[in-house]
C-alpha cells in the first residue's frame, strides 16, 4: 500500500474488503480475499506503522476499532468456509455421516458403584427384608433433637466426645453429630409398633485418620413394640452382621454406655483386614467395633411421646464407612473420599 495513504483510507479499504467476503462464492475467491485482509502482507498488517504514529490519546480508541474489524473479518471467513464446504458436499451427493463406519469406542472406562454405595445398598436391602422402613431427617439440627431429647443435657460429659460444628450457637443450630435425632422425629410422627432405619451424613470435629473422619455416614435403627427385649436386639444385629459379612464371621458383643439407651452394648467383628491377627485398623486388637446399641431409655421414649410402661424398644447406630472398609478389606477410611481411580478400579 502507498506510504502516503491515510489511516482513514486504510480502514475504508478494509471495510470494503470485508464486504466482499460475503460475496465470495468459491473457495478460491474466499481464500484470496482472506489473504488480502489477514495475510502477512494484508491490509491489517499495513496498519501497524499508522497506529504507531497516532497521538497516544487516540491510540486506544483506534486500536479498539481495528480489533473489532479483525474479529468481524475472521468470523465472516469461518462462516463462509463452512457454508461453501456444506454446499460442495451437497453438490457431490455425499453425506457427512457414513452409517457403515464402525462405532467409536468409549473414551473412558465404564463407571461402577463406589464401595460405600454398594455397602449402603446392601444394608438397606437387608433391613427392608426384615420389615424396616427407611426414613431421613435434616443434617442441620437443633440442640434439642441432637442432644437434649436423647438424654444429653448441656452439662452432660458425653457431649465432649461429640465435639460439634455449630452454625448458630445462640439459636442452638449445629451440623448433626449422629442420625439418632431421626429416631426421635420418627417416634413423634408415627405410632408404635414401628421399625425404621435412618441413613445419612453426620459431622464431628474429628481428626482425619485411618479410622476417623470429620464427615462420615451412619445408619441408625429403631424398633418399638410391646415386649421387646435385649435378646431381640442381639438377634437382629447378629443377622445383619452375618448377612453382610458371611455366616462364618466372628461376632463379639459387650457392655457399653450410651445416654439414650439402657442397658447398652457394642457389637464388634473380627477384623477383615488382618483376619483377627491385629493391625492398625483394629488397633492391634483383632476386633473392629461396628456399632453401638441398647434398649431405648424410658425418658427418650417419653420425649418421643411413647409410654414406656406399655412399650419397649431398642436402637442401634453404625458407621457405614467403617462397614464398607470391613466389607472390602480397606485399611484406611480416607481412601473412600480421595476419588483415586487407581483405588476405585479395584472394586
Amino acid at each position: 500500500m502507498p506510504a502516503d495513504i491515510t489511516l482513514s483510507e486504510q480502514l475504508a479499504a478494509i471495510e470494503a474488503a470485508i464486504a466482499t467476503l460475503k460475496a465470495a462464492d468459491t473457495p478460491d475467491a474466499l481464500e484470496a480475499t482472506r489473504l488480502s485482509l489477514l495475510g502477512r502482507k494484508g491490509l491489517f498488517a499495513d496498519l501497524g506503522p499508522q497506529l504507531a504514529r497516532l497521538d497516544p490519546t487516540e491510540r486506544p480508541t483506534m486500536g479498539k476499532r481495528v480489533n473489532m474489524l479483525r474479529q468481524q473479518a475472521e468470523a465472516l471467513v469461518a462462516e463462509r468456509q463452512a457454508t461453501l464446504s456444506a454446499g460442495a458436499t451437497r453438490q457431490s451427493g455425499k453425506s457427512i455421516f457414513d452409517p457403515t463406519l464402525p462405532g467409536r469406542p468409549p473414551v473412558s472406562a465404564v463407571g461402577r458403584l463406589h464401595p460405600f454405595t454398594k455397602t449402603l445398598e446392601r444394608l438397606l436391602e437387608i433391613f427392608c427384608s426384615m420389615g424396616f422402613e427407611v426414613v431421613e431427617g435434616p443434617e442441620i439440627e437443633t440442640e434439642y433433637y441432637n442432644f437434649e431429647a436423647l438424654n444429653l443435657g448441656a452439662d452432660h460429659p458425653a457431649r465432649d466426645s461429640q465435639d460439634s460444628f455449630y452454625l448458630d450457637v445462640e439459636g442452638g443450630l449445629l451440623l448433626r453429630t449422629q442420625t439418632s435425632p431421626v429416631q426421635l422425629r420418627a417416634m413423634e410422627s408415627r405410632k408404635p409398633p414401628l421399625m425404621v432405619v435412618a441413613p445419612g451424613r453426620v459431622f464431628r470435629r474429628d481428626a482425619f485418620t485411618a479410622r476417623h473422619s470429620p464427615v462420615f455416614h451412619q445408619i441408625e435403627g429403631l424398633m418399638i413394640d410391646k415386649g421387646l427385649t435385649f435378646a431381640h436386639l442381639k438377634g437382629v444385629l447378629a443377622m445383619v452382621a452375618r448377612e453382610l459379612y458371611g455366616a462364618d464371621r466372628k461376632i463379639r458383643m459387650r457392655p457399653d454406655y450410651f445416654p439414650f439407651t439402657e442397658p447398652s452394648g457394642d457389637l464388634a467383628i473380627d477384623c477383615a483386614v488382618c483376619q483377627g491377627i491385629g493391625c492398625r485398623v483394629c488397633s492391634h486388637s483383632g476386633w473392629v467395633e461396628l456399632l453401638g446399641a441398647g434398649m431405648v431409655h424410658p425418658q427418650v421414649l417419653r420425649n418421643g411421646g411413647i409410654d414406656p410402661a406399655v412399650y419397649t424398644g431398642f436402637a442401634f447406630g453404625m458407621g457405614i464407612d467403617r462397614l464398607a472398609m470391613m466389607a472390602s478389606g480397606i485399611n484406611d477410611i480416607r481412601l473412600l473420599t480421595e476419588n483415586d481411580v487407581r483405588f476405585l478400579d479395584q472394586f
